[in-house]
């Protein structure tokens, strides 16, 4: 079984009127501005599934800075996953900086069958993952809810990409440690942060978290399979494509490549992921 934990899709009006939408919302513009950036529907993403051969896909919501824009991209997500059951499931898009309406928007979301909360984007969303104080009221309404948080990362060095940002590990660590009871997926191998698992004290305090594998072939070389589970073990291991910026068969194909032993490879593709969603066999 594979589960694709890191995909994204859009409605396609929000495709059809794409400059309007750069002109309304800063994460949308700081990701798709490009002529040449990549925008997938859910019957896309279901055929791209079908193609590879993945049983299921975590939709991701974007970060938002709009809270209607939220909303828009909920109501799809939430309105695909009826329609494909056990083959799309959905994360809300949510922005923390907006309060009280942040908190609706999760118990409505989560009500009609949302699973977690992501992918968060705090430098276009206008708060900072560092500021936990600000946190707490979203994070304990998260953890009320049962979700999961998946939040973007990205590398202190290397270089630049559109939407790259500044949630480095640092930032990651000190919010993984001040919410400890909250499931934390970290994508794109969380900035490089399993890299400091050598440090004795990153070991013990942040069993709350996991990592995706999302965009791994634009930021690092196919060992960083073998080398993060080598270091904070396979079981904390999501794969992720990050679908459409990268094609789902690719990112697969990497993940198969590698040395890993087929348990791990088993854990990685698909069996971590279904016992943070607590999805059993339905899948």
């Amino acid at each position: 079984m594979i589960l694709d934990f890191h995909t994204h899709i859009l409605p396609p009006e929000i495709i059809r009127e794409k400059e309007s939408y750069l002109r309304r919302d800063a994460t949308f513009a700081a990701l798709y501005s490009s002529p040449k950036s990549r925008i997938a529907t859910a019957e896309q993403l279901i055929a791209s599934m079908d193609e590879v051969g993945i049983a299921a896909s975590v939709v991701l919501s974007i970060g938002w800075a709009d809270a209607e824009f939220c909303k828009k991209t909920n109501d799809y997500l939430l309105e695909k996953a009826q329609k494909y059951p056990g083959r799309i499931v959905p994360f809300c898009g949510v922005n923390p900086g907006a309060g009280e309406q942040a908190l609706a928007e999760l118990q409505r979301c989560a009500s009609a069958g949302a699973r977690g909360v992501g992918e968060l984007h705090p430098d276009y969303q206008g708060f900072d993952l560092a500021k936990v104080d600000f946190l707490r009221p979203f994070m304990a309404m998260v953890k009320e809810l049962g979700l999961v948080i998946l939040t973007h990362a990205s590398e202190p060095v290397g270089h630049q990409y559109p939407g790259k940002g500044s949630v480095t590990p640092a930032k990651l660590y000190g919010l993984a440690r001040a919410f400890p009871d909250v499931p934390i997926v970290m994508a794109h191998w969380g900035g490089g942060l399993p890299f400091y698992w050598l440090m004795p004290e990153l070991k013990a305090g942040l069993n709350n978290v996991y990592f995706d594998s999302a965009a791994s072939p634009f930021l690092y070389d196919p060992a960083v399979f073998e080398i993060t589970a080598g270091l904070v073990g396979a079981d904390r291991i999501l794969f992720g494509s990050d679908y459409p910026l990268l094609s789902q068969k690719r990112v697969v194909e990497q993940a198969m490549g590698t040395s890993l032993s087929e348990q791990d490879r088993s854990l990685l593709l698909g069996g971590n992921a279904a016992r943070l969603l607590n999805l059993g066999k339905a899948v």
